[in-house]
C-alpha cells in the first residue's frame, strides 16, 4: 500500500489531560518542519535527536514553555510521515496555550479520533489488525490481556491471516492462467487437480482457527462468572469476599438480594466480571420474582457459572442450583465452619470446593479454581487467536466460499469456481485492510483517543 496523500498536519495531545509532570503534544504532516522552526526560531534539530528549546506563540512572541524537541522525519516514523514531538511541562495552561498556539498556524488543525493511526495504517506502517492491537494494548487492564494485544501489534495476527489471502490468489491466478490460455494449450493440464488438495487444506486451517471457544474475544471482553444458588447459601457474602470489600447487603433474612450486582476481578491475568444473582426459589412477591428471572437469565448467558451450595443443609442439594451445572460451573460448597462437610466434597459425580465465607476457609484453592476455568475459556498464553467479531464474521464468509469451491460437482465451469475463491481472498483482505471500505476504517479509528 502506497503513502496515502495528505497536505494538511495534524495536532493532539499524546498524553492524559490533567496536572501532570511531563505532557507530550504530536504532530504528523508536511508542514511539521515550519511548525518547529515557527515555535523556537531555529531549524529542526538532528532527527531523532531530543533538543532543549524555548517554544514561544508564533504570532505574539510570548514564550509558552521551555521543553525538548523531538524531529523524526518520514517515512521514517510511525505514520510514515513527518512527526514533531513537544515534550513539555503537563500544566494545563502550557498544554492550553501550546494547543491554542498551533491552531493558530495556517494548515493545521487538531487531529480526529485516531487519526494518527489511521494515517499508519494508510502509509502502509501496519495493517487492521496490528491498529486494532494497538487500541486494545491501550485499553488493556490485566496483564494477559497486554499480551495478547502486544502480539496483534507485532502483526502475529495478520500474518496468518495475509499467508492465506496469498494462497488464495496464487491458486485463482493458477485457475485464471487455465481459464484465459488453456485452449491455447499454453497451460499444462490438471492444474485444478492441483488447487484441490490445497484448497482443501486451507480450508480445514480456517476451521480450525474459527473452532477456538472464542478465547481471544473473551480475554479481550472479560470472563463473565454468575454465582447462583439457593437463598441464604452466602452468595453475596462470597461476593463480598471476592471483592474484598462490602458491595452486597448480606443478611440472614433470605432473599435479600433482588437485582444483579457485578464486580469486576483480575484473576490470573484474565479480566473476570462476578454477578452476584438472587436466589434460586419460589418467589414471595413480584420484585423477588424478577430477581429470579434475572438471575437465570444471567447465569444462561455467563461464561461461567459459580454454583453455590448450603453446607448446612447438607448433604441436602438444592434442586434449582443443581438443574444449572454444566461443564462450565465451578461447584462449591459454603459454610464449612459448621462442620458436618466432608474434607473433599462431590456434587454430581465431580469435586466440589469446600468453602467458609465466615473465616475464609479455602477460599484460595475456590480463585485457583476460578482462575483456572478462565485461564481455560480465554486461552491466555495460546496462539494468536481471534479477538473481534469482525474478524470471524470476514472468516466465516472465507469458509463458506472454500466450502462452495470444494463442494463443487465435477465439470463445474471454471469461472465459477474462481469466483469462489475471489470470494474467499476479497472476504481475508477486509480483516487486515487489504481490500478496505471507508465506513469500516472509520467505525475502527473512531474507537481511538484523540492523540493516536
Amino acid at each position: 500500500m502506497g503513502p496515502a496523500s495528505s497536505s494538511s498536519t495534524i495536532f493532539a495531545p499524546a498524553t492524559g489531560p490533567g496536572r501532570a509532570a511531563i505532557a507530550i503534544i504530536r504532530l504528523s504532516g508536511p508542514g511539521c518542519r515550519d511548525v518547529c522552526h515557527r515555535l523556537t526560531g531555529r531549524p529542526t534539530p538532528p532527527p531523532r535527536h531530543a533538543a532543549l528549546r524555548a517554544l514561544s506563540d508564533p504570532l505574539t512572541g510570548e514564550t509558552l514553555d521551555r521543553g525538548f524537541v523531538l524531529w523524526c522525519p518520514g517515512p521514517a516514523s510511525v505514520t510514515r510521515e513527518d512527526i514533531l514531538e513537544l515534550h513539555v511541562h503537563g500544566g494545563r495552561a502550557v498544554v492550553g496555550g501550546l494547543l491554542e498556539a498551533l491552531a493558530g498556524v495556517p494548515g493545521l488543525r487538531p487531529a480526529e479520533p485516531g487519526e494518527f493511526t489511521k494515517r499508519a495504517f494508510l502509509n502502509g506502517r501496519l495493517d487492521l489488525t496490528a491498529a486494532e492491537g494497538l487500541a486494545d494494548l491501550i485499553e488493556a487492564e490485566t496483564r494477559s490481556q497486554a499480551r495478547q494485544a502486544l502480539r496483534q501489534l507485532d502483526g502475529e495476527l495478520g500474518r496468518i491471516y495475509e499467508r492465506w489471502r496469498e494462497q488464495l490468489v496464487g491458486a485463482l491466478a493458477l485457475l485464471e492462467a487455465e481459464i484465459d490460455f488453456a485452449p491455447e494449450e499454453e497451460v499444462p493440464d490438471g492444474l485444478i487437480e492441483r488447487v484441490g488438495p490445497a484448497i482443501a487444506r486451507l480450508k480445514a486451517e480456517i476451521a480450525g482457527h474459527l473452532d477456538d471457544g472464542r478465547r481471544g474475544e473473551r480475554l479481550r471482553e472479560g470472563i463473565t462468572v454468575a454465582v447462583i444458588g439457593p437463598p441464604n447459601a452466602g452468595k453475596s457474602s462470597l461476593v463480598n469476599r471476592l471483592a474484598r470489600r462490602d458491595v452486597a447487603i448480606v443478611t440472614a433474612r433470605p432473599g435479600t438480594t433482588r437485582d444483579v450486582l457485578e464486580v469486576h476481578l483480575d484473576l490470573g491475568g484474565c479480566p473476570v466480571t462476578v454477578l452476584d444473582t438472587a436466589g434460586l426459589r419460589e418467589a414471595s412477591d413480584e420484585i423477588e420474582a424478577e430477581g429470579v428471572r434475572r438471575a437465570r437469565a444471567g447465569a444462561e448467558r455467563a461464561d461461567l457459572r459459580l454454583a453455590l451450595f448450603d453446607g448446612g443443609a447438607w448433604p441436602g442439594i438444592d434442586p434449582a442450583t443443581y438443574a444449572m451445572i454444566d461443564q462450565d460451573t465451578v461447584l462449591t460448597v459454603n459454610k464449612a465452619d459448621l462442620g458436618g462437610l466432608p474434607a473433599a466434597p462431590s456434587i454430581a459425580g465431580r469435586p466440589a470446593q469446600a468453602i467458609s465465607c465466615l473465616t475464609g476457609e479455602g477460599l484460595d484453592g475456590l480463585l485457583g479454581a476460578l482462575s483456572a476455568a478462565a485461564a481455560r475459556l480465554a486461552g491466555a498464553g495460546g496462539g494468536p487467536a481471534i479477538t473481534r467479531s469482525r474478524h470471524r464474521a470476514a472468516l466465516h464468509e472465507a469458509l463458506d466460499g472454500l466450502e462452495r469451491f470444494c463442494a463443487a460437482p465435477p465439470g463445474t465451469e471454471l469461472a465459477l469456481l474462481a469466483e469462489e475463491l475471489r470470494w474467499a481472498a476479497r472476504a481475508l483482505g477486509r480483516i487486515t485492510g487489504r481490500v478496505a471500505v471507508e465506513d469500516v476504517l472509520d467505525r475502527i479509528f473512531s474507537d481511538f483517543c484523540i492523540g493516536k
